[in-house]
Parts: C-alpha cells; structure tokens; sequence
C-alpha cells in the first residue's frame, strides 16, 4: 500500500502540466470555434450591419493567436515508474510457493460428454486423480465469440443442464474442483466445444398456452384466500400477515391466476422467527393439511434459500429471505405430449430470483396445468408478504 501511495503521489504530481497543457488547448479551440460563428454571422447578415460586424470580426481575429500551442513537456522530462525487488524477496517468496504450492500433470477433472437438449446442453464431467477429494464443482462457460468465462453450477453434481442455449453455435465449457476441506480450486480442465441443433420447445407450445391463457385471463388483482386462522389479510387481500395464532398451514391464492408466461412476485414486508418449512412457491391445486408447500405437485424456496421441487429440496440454494426482499417465479412450457423417459407429459421451465441470484429448472408434471395456484407458509408470527 506503501508503494501505491507513492505511485499514486508521482501520477497526481506529473499530470499537472498536462492538465493545464489541455486546458489550454481546449480554450483556443473554443475561442476559434466562437470566432468562426460569429465570421459567419457577419457575411450572412443584414447590409446594414454587415461592415460592423466585419469590423468587429476583423479586430477580434488580429488579437487571437490561432497558431500557437502550449509547450508540452519533452520525454526526459515525464517520469517512467518501474519497479526494483530486492533479491532478498525472492527468496522468500520461492519458499512460501515451495510450501502451499503442488504440481499437478494434469487437471483432476475433466469434461466427459457432452448431450444434446431442446435449447440447452446436458454436460457431463468426472474425477481423473485416484487420490483428489472433491467436495464442489465448478462449471464455466462462453460462446465462441465471448472472451469471458462465466459461471452456470457451483456444487456437488457430476452433470448440469445449461439452459438457453442458441442451436447450432459453438460454446466452450471447462471445469474445476475444490478438494475436501479446501477454499482454493484446482486448475481448469482442457476447454472443450459443444453444441446442440435442437431448438427449444416452448416457442410453439407457449403460443398455445398464451391463447388458452387468454380464455382465462384474471379480471382482478392476485388475492390470497381470506378466512384461514393463522392469517390476517389486507383490505384488498393482497398483503398476507401471519398472525399470533397457534392454528399452521398453507394459505392459498383465491383462484389458480398465475398463467405461463406470467411474472409473479412475492414481496417480504417484515420478517420473523424463519423455519425451514417456511414456503413461498406455487401448486397445481390447494391440498388442505399440510404445513407447508414443500410437497408434491409444488414448487417453492423456504425463508432460508432452498428450493423444493416436488417435495425435494434441490443442491442449488438462493440467498435467504430478509426484509424488502423480493422472489420472483418465471415459467415456460418446455414439453407438452407423452414422454416416458421422466414419467411425465407435461414439463414447465421454472426460472426463481431472489436477491440477484436465480436458479433454473425443469418441473416435469403428470397433467396439462393452464394455471396455477401461488401460497405460502409461516410456522411463526411476524411475517407478512406482499403478492402481485
């Protein structure tokens, strides 16, 4: 820091005549500017006043020295920073790297196959080194026409999904580890090029639900259901409070009004005592005694972050809930037909956000579901959220 001060001090000291060099040169141009303007106002004027402003034009133009430029300063006069380390440093240095530092012959993972998917890419990867413990994976990657890496899965998994993927353009993917018990990765696996030319299914199959979400489009706001014990509503039932009452469950929207394609937003106004059967989420139907929406045919993120599919939480985590917080859920229709591979034939996309994270995913269903129910539920007082 010592160094930089001194760097930083050189740099503030050295620009000056620079600045001032600029600053100079930036006023004559606007001085010339200014004088052509008014040159040109006074050929284009009236007769009358035309000899005037010539004249003015004429004595202004004699003072200004149009020609000249400040001095700027030569070469050997601008300072050249370098930096000189002592041999002393050197040594120590070299036996800090002898005592954290490994070689390794190769990654201790690497990409192993690579699968096709409507609009995205199954990637695939394993262990190589017998005697490397991983604990995490790290999944990275770019188009072909990018310069940056970017993270698409952080955890323990050996495959991912990537999701939005453009048919028939080449992507680069690699892929790290951490070994048990350590913060630091292991060095990239050898970047590998996959694609897919399967375009996504929902381009015609949201069509159709957008139609058939017209036919029921909602005619009032998102209201919860009013009446449930542990609950207080607001007077246009949109703001749930979870009140003190001993009485738990799921409060439920009024109707199924949340429609594919549609955004819906939970908004957390106050917080209280979080439990990890809290829910936020949505259902294929109101199914009355259970606690929670952790369960089948529903999805939801508990006030901690974790995200439940079906009852199953998922390795994916978004942040926890806190106040002013707000979760968003997003879906598309990505299969709809007979598909006996998942045991389902009815498949939506379900993107959640939570304080600028997101987690993708596909939600494979037994039955066509035009709309959907949205819920939530606290196992203690303070709570309350706001839905729309």
């Amino acid at each position: 820091m010592s160094l930089l001060q001194e760097v930083d001090a050189i740099e503030q000291e050295s620009i000056k005549p620079l600045d001032e060099c600029q600053k100079l040169i930036e006023h004559g141009v606007s001085t010339a500017d200014d004088l052509l303007r008014e040159g040109e106002s006074a050929v284009h004027g009236d007769v009358g006043q035309q000899n005037e402003k010539l004249c003015s034009f004429t004595k202004k133009a004699l003072h200004i020295q149009l020609d000249s430029l400040p001095e700027v300063p030569s070469l050997v006069d601008v300072p050249c920073l370098s930096a000189q380390l002592d041999d002393c440093l050197l040594t120590i240095l070299k036996n800090q790297i002898f005592r954290h530092g490994t070689v390794a012959s190769r990654p201790p993972v690497q990409l192993e196959e690579f699968v096709e998917k409507p609009g995205g890419i199954l990637v695939r990867w394993c262990k190589v080194d017998d005697d490397f413990i991983p604990q995490d994976y790290r999944l990275q990657y770019r188009k072909s026409t990018a310069s940056h890496f970017e993270d698409v899965y952080v955890g323990s998994e050996t495959e991912f999904i990537v999701l939005h993927i453009d048919p028939n353009v080449d992507y680069q993917f690699r892929v790290c580890a951490r070994g048990d018990g350590r913060q630091e990765w292991s060095p990239w696996s050898v970047p590998q090029i996959g694609h897919t030319t399967l375009v996504p299914h929902g381009t015609v199959l949201l069509l159709i639900l957008f139609i058939l979400s017209l036919c029921h489009q909602r005619s009032t706001p998102e209201e919860w259901t009013a009446g449930l014990e542990g609950y207080s509503l607001s007077s246009r039932r949109n703001i749930a409070l979870r009140n003190d009452s001993q009485s738990c469950g799921v409060l439920y929207s009024k109707a199924p009004t949340y429609f594919c394609g549609q955004t819906l937003t939970f908004r957390i106004e106050t917080v209280g005592q979080p439990d990890r059967r809290d829910s936020l989420g949505v259902c294929v139907e109101q199914q009355n005694g259970y606690d929670s929406l952790q369960r089948d045919k529903a999805v939801c993120i508990s006030t901690n972050g974790a995200v439940f599919v079906n009852g199953k939480e998922m390795t994916n985590q978004l942040p926890a809930v806190t106040s002013g917080s707000t979760v968003t859920f997003d879906m598309e229709v990505v299969q709809l037909g007979p598909s006996s591979n998942e045991g389902g034939n009815f498949k939506l996309r379900v993107t959640i956000s939570s304080n600028n994270r997101e987690v993708v995913f596909d939600w494979v269903l037994d039955q066509c579901c035009v709309s959907l129910y949205f819920g939530c539920s606290f196992s203690y007082p303070g709570w309350k959220v706001l839905v729309f």
